[in-house]
């Protein structure tokens, strides 16, 4: 007699159930994992903002910069992105783009602001993420 050799028909269907149940496990994982690689450009263009906020304040606190462009600086008004030393396109990436951030500056002396960012081009969780004077996101 010869013997057979290869897999019965349980053993390929045992198979396939395994590696369905890991497909199952591994991909939201790894969507949340693409999600937090996409929000780290996101992280890295805030943090240049809050610098720019930083340095723009020191400028108008010594009465460099102006938020008007003449006389002194508006009360309540915000610098716009060439105030803060960013050129059209500088805050544009692969999933976010200029349009995407927004800031506010509540007062200087202490210098309070909060930089928010809402993608407008990809759907990402969570939808905005804020970042604040003391480094806390939200």
């Amino acid at each position: 007699m010869r013997s057979r050799k290869g897999f019965t028909l349980i053993e390929l269907m045992v198979v396939i159930l395994i590696v369905g149940i890991l497909a199952a496990v591994a991909i939201p994982i790894m969507r949340g994992r693409i999600d937090a690689a996409k929000w780290s450009e996101g992280r890295a263009m805030m943090g240049s903002i809050a610098t720019g906020i930083r340095a723009y304040c020191v400028e108008v606190d010594a009465g460099i910069a102006l938020i008007d462009g003449e006389g002194e600086p508006t009360p309540g008004s915000q610098p716009t992105q060439a105030q803060l030393g960013f050129a059209a396109g500088d805050l544009t990436g692969t999933y976010f783009v200029d349009v995407d951030f927004e800031w506010t500056i509540g007062q200087m002396d202490p210098l309070e602001f909060e930089i928010t960012a809402t993608p407008s081009t990809v759907d990402l969780n969570p939808a905005t993420l804020t970042l604040n004077q003391s480094g806390d996101w939200t």
